[in-house]
């Protein structure tokens, strides 16, 4: 299964849902594959140690193959590179991606990085894709390329007015481009359980019909923690209630039983 976790806002955790829900598909057992398409490279540093400047053999070498004329291209397993932890993986971003961009969107390459990642599935149980807070060439590589597309969401009003328009991209792009991807949920993030207003805003947008997943994610320090540790939370606080919200999330996305406290008034 290929998801990609996108919103063109920042700050809402793109970086920090893809990388912790890799990780418990490998704590799993499951070969999983985090893809960074971000040029900032956090899901990179965050699982590899390293900022993605100091990164060889990255996503931006593998795309670069394609609009640079060579005999010899490489597979792109070759810049898969392996974490610290069993079975998870990192295609790495870097810087580089912002200079390419122009050259790829002109040899019109939108549909490469699809052909890279189906090919990567063949190893992969699992792909994680993690955006850039921008709808560009990398972002609609990836929605093209993915089957399933998760959305976070602060719970505040002007994350709420983007929702419709991420939405509404995502359904022109569907139309267009991947019909096989479907909006598996909105996961609210950062969340407040005893302030109102998050409250009041998931509960409006259950009842518009929108696909906000039941789990919500906490706001805490321990997230914090882990970025400065370099491990996700499953590793280094596996007891921790966030911790557990991350779990019951992958539970819930792959179609298991979960025990959830009912949204209060």
């Amino acid at each position: 299964m290929r998801r990609v976790v996108f919103n063109q806002k920042g700050g809402v955790g793109k970086s920090s849902i893809t990388c912790n829900l890799a990780a418990i598909s490998a704590a799993r057992g499951k070969r999983t594959l985090v893809v960074d398409l971000d040029p900032q490279g956090n899901s990179s540093h965050y699982l590899l140690g390293k900022p993605a400047s100091e990164l060889r053999d990255t996503v931006a070498d593998l795309m670069e193959q394609t609009v640079a004329f060579s005999m010899f291209n490489r597979r792109p397993d070759e810049f898969v590179h392996a974490t610290p932890f069993d079975n998870l993986f990192v295609l790495p971003s870097s810087p580089e991606l912002d200079f390419l961009e122009r050259k790829l969107e002109a040899k019109h390459k939108i549909y490469k990085l699809r052909e890279y990642l189906k090919k990567l599935s063949e190893s992969f149980d699992e792909i994680y894709i993690d955006t850039a807070p921008a709808l560009n060439f990398y972002t609609r590589s990836a929605l093209i390329a993915a089957q399933r597309c998760l959305i976070p969401f602060d719970c505040d009003d002007f994350s709420r007015q983007a929702l419709y328009n991420i939405l509404n991209e995502i359904r022109e792009l569907q139309e267009d481009h991947n019909e096989e991807l479907v909006v598996e949920g909105i996961i609210a993030n950062q969340f407040q359980p005893r302030a109102s207003l998050p409250r009041q805003l998931v509960k409006e947008l259950l009842e518009e019909g929108l696909p906000v997943l039941p789990v919500r994610l906490s706001s805490s320090v321990k997230m914090k923690e882990s970025h400065q540790s370099r491990q996700p939370l499953i590793h280094m606080a596996p007891k921790h209630g966030l911790t557990r919200q991350f779990e019951d999330l992958y539970r819930v996305l792959h179609g298991e039983s979960v025990e959830l406290e009912p949204l209060q008034d």
